[in-house]
């Protein structure tokens, strides 16, 4: 039976657990849900790499991928070494035009090198980094998913994250995005579907909604 649904797999976003998915639902007769956890990179790994071995895996055919945040830069990078059904990303981005200014200026200026991620490594500023200066009862709800602290991967996200330059288009992405994002705002993000009011982490308080959106984008 398990055979004749349809496998999704889910990468967080930045140092977030599987946990951060709690309040995803897709009906259980039609798709299996599969969490990725993110893998310390290597030192020095270029982000191609790290992606296929995150492709590893995924070990159903014709499945779909569901990367949030930077889970979406690298499940971009992860679809080059899969066959996929359907590619999704959620309070993301495609390309660097869609980055904001300020992580185009930490690019040029190389200013993501003297990020003190030794501090970031504490939940509270890890989490303000992640989702941006909201309020506290938002920040706190955050928090409670950040379990990657190590320092090399933190390192090596940032610097992927500012830096990723995809090597060409991918075709057919869904990308789902909250007109309410202040990490990746949505006048900078083309072709989408939104989420009104949705924020960066509209996956813990606007659930329903992204679940809605990701059953109609596997569907279609």
């Amino acid at each position: 039976m398990s055979e004749e649904k349809t496998h999704v797999y889910f990468v967080p976003g930045l140092a977030a657990g599987k946990e951060i998915f709690k309040n995803i639902r897709l009906p259980k007769d039609r798709f299996e849900m599969h969490i990725l956890t993110w893998q310390i990179p290597e030192k020095k790994e270029p982000i191609a790499k790290y992606a296929k071995r995150m492709a590893s895996q995924v070990t159903h055919k014709s499945a779909v991928l569901v990367g949030v945040s930077f889970g979406g830069v690298v499940v971009q990078e992860m679809a080059h070494f899969l066959q996929l059904r359907k590619l999704i990303i959620i309070s993301s981005v495609k390309n660097r035009k869609e980055l904001p200014r300020r992580l185009k200026v930490a690019r040029a200026t190389r200013a993501y090198k003297l990020l003190p991620t030794k501090m970031l490594l504490s939940a509270e500023d890890l989490t303000k980094y992640s989702v941006g200066p909201r309020s506290k009862k938002r920040l706190a709800l955050y928090q409670a998913f950040l379990h990657v602290r190590n320092e090399r991967y933190l390192n090596w996200a940032i610097k992927n994250m500012v830096c990723w330059k995809p090597k060409e288009k991918i075709e057919d992405i869904v990308h789902i995005h909250g007109d309410g994002d202040i990490i990746f705002p949505i006048k900078n993000i083309q072709d989408c579907v939104v989420i009104e009011g949705g924020t960066h982490i509209m996956l813990l308080n606007k659930g329903g909604e992204v679940s809605k959106k990701i059953i109609e984008a596997i569907s279609s």
